[in-house]
């Protein structure tokens, strides 16, 4: 049977069988231990099956947590209940940081960390369920990376939890293989939701609005795995147009307020069934990392830039790209679609592999009357086409993800 441990301030005076002092004899004292005592011991002496409960109230946190034990559940009371704010945090990265596999957490908030909110490193069979993570002075610069955070993950589910206010991504799965993102709402993050390097990701039924960029998916160059086969459907994507507040020379510091979602080096990727729309730069960004300021002197030989085999299909867009946040974007708007024009609801770069001979199957649309606008951007914009020749066309749609034990 698992242990339930429920955490609360210990009282030391008045207990059954203390002996009272008498004459001259001074009463020695003895102050129960911090909350955030209790719970560091708790974590740190974990066993396996422990069931660890975090009561209603708001309880404060000078230093990070860490749990290193398999198979152990923090529970709290409900993500507006149970909250550990790290307001007054003076030491550690994270507010909790997992290096643990079978690991569930659900029904809490994790509040102004000084870096990432929930971190958890190299776990199997993760549930992170009905978390919140927010930053409560809104979006800043100096509010911590990521809300989220499973990092070389496998067999991962997020579900029904809360992003708000990330300085680079609210909810974000690196590295990983297996994951499903669903019926969660990201809010006011640069980046939304980031799947970055991930092998098989289904992202869907999320409500992304007021970040920067809503839904990305990203290779990265000189990282130990590249990501392929993610499917993006039946999510909420309105209104991604905060200004970009992460700090300079990160990786997310490049994305334009106004995007919806953005496909940067990937492949086998499926955009479908999604409702996207007023993302003043563009409903649906495609690049390679080149469009991001890489050249390819930064990453090695084996490192594909290239996104080929996107899938768009079945989505409702409603309109888009009325004001880019990028100069060149803007320019190309005005002079193609004239002063009150809009970019069309898929923007490509254009950059493709030139070992390829054709490019048809790169990015195939069949989403009624959307249309791609190939932007040239390796060739200085100089070659704008809305040429939809190569791109009516379908590809074989990806597999369900199935999450073992789920």
């Amino acid at each position: 049977m698992p242990r339930t441990v429920v955490l609360a301030i210990i009282s030391l005076a008045g207990i059954v069988g203390c002996s009272q002092p008498t004459g001259d004899v001074t009463p020695q004292t003895t102050s129960a231990p911090s909350y955030e005592e209790q719970l560091r011991l708790q974590l740190e002496t974990a066993k396996a099956g422990d069931i660890i409960v975090i009561p209603e109230g708001v309880h404060s946190f000078s230093r990070g947590l860490t749990l290193n034990t398999d198979h152990v559940t923090i529970r709290g009371a409900g993500m507006d209940k149970s909250v550990l704010s790290f307001k007054d945090q003076i030491a550690g990265a994270e507010g909790l940081l997992v290096n643990a596999s079978n690991f569930t957490i659900e029904d809490l908030a994790i509040e102004d960390t000084k870096g990432d909110a929930l971190k958890i490193n190299e776990g199997k069979n993760i549930i992170i369920r009905r978390v919140r993570t927010e930053w409560t002075n809104g979006p800043s610069t100096e509010n911590g990376s990521y809300g989220i955070y499973p990092v070389q993950t496998e067999n991962t589910l997020i579900e029904g939890s809360v992003a708000i206010a990330a300085s680079d991504a609210g909810i974000y799965v690196g590295q990983s293989r297996f994951v499903v993102v669903r019926d969660n709402r990201v809010e006011f993050n640069v980046a939304g939701i980031e799947i970055e390097n991930t092998v098989h990701a289904d992202v869907y039924n999320n409500v992304a609005t007021n970040n920067t960029g809503g839904i990305l998916v990203f290779n990265m160059p000189n990282l130990p795995q590249e990501g392929h086969s993610t499917r993006v459907f039946d999510n909420y994507v309105m209104d991604n147009n905060t200004i970009n507040f992460a700090p300079a020379g990160t990786a997310v510091a490049g994305v334009p307020a106004g995007s919806g979602i953005i496909i940067n080096s990937n492949d086998k990727v499926e955009i479908f069934a999604n409702r996207i729309g007023n993302n003043q730069t563009a409903n649906v960004l495609i690049s390679s990392v080149f469009s991001a300021g890489y050249s390819e002197r930064t990453f090695a030989d084996a490192f594909d830039p290239y996104p080929e085999t996107i899938y768009i299909y079945d989505n409702e867009f409603s309109p888009g790209g009325n004001a880019p946040d990028r100069k060149e974007l803007e320019a190309l708007r005005v002079a193609t679609f004239g002063e009150d024009g809009r970019l069309p609801d898929i923007v490509w770069d254009g950059v493709t592999n030139p070992e390829r001979n054709d490019a048809m199957g790169v990015i195939c649309i069949d989403n009624g009357e959307a249309i791609l606008v190939n932007v040239d951007a390796r060739n200085g914009y100089r070659n704008i086409s809305t040429d939809m020749t190569n791109h009516r066309c379908v590809h074989e749609k990806l597999a369900k993800v199935t999450l073992a034990g789920q």
